[in-house]
């Protein structure tokens, strides 16, 4: 089993700047294809970003791309969210989970999740 824990979450104004870390242990890292989700009030649980074991594969929905960058350090067991001109539509829980096969499915077929970290983005 893996255990995860993020870190990195906080207030910050509309247009502000975040990098949320997420750090594992209990597993062979590398084996593991790594993801960050979010949860904002009242809603589901959603697909934020997604990055294969070697780092070579890397996928975002639209409501994110080309303001959020995922990236990991094997070395470290350590995945990374930098979150760049936030919106206040971002604000929700983000949550880092693990899975040896996935890499875009559902949020209910991903094996490991860490506990959350909250950001709220101000306008």
């Amino acid at each position: 089993q893996v255990q995860l824990v993020e870190s990195g979450g906080g207030l910050v104004q509309a247009g502000g700047s975040l990098r949320l870390s997420c750090v594992a242990s209990g597993g062979t890292f590398r084996m593991y294809n790594m993801g960050w989700f979010r949860q904002p009030p009242g809603k589901e649980r959603e697909f934020v970003a997604s990055i294969s074991g070697g780092g070579g594969r890397i996928y975002y929905p639209d409501s994110v791309k080309g303001r959020f960058t995922i990236s990991r350090d094997n070395a470290k067991n350590t995945v990374y969210l930098q979150m760049n001109s936030l919106k206040p539509e971002d604000t929700a829980v983000y949550y880092c989970a693990a899975d040896p096969t996935l890499l875009r499915g559902d949020w209910t077929t991903w094996d490991y999740w860490g506990q959350g970290t909250q950001v709220t983005v101000s306008s």
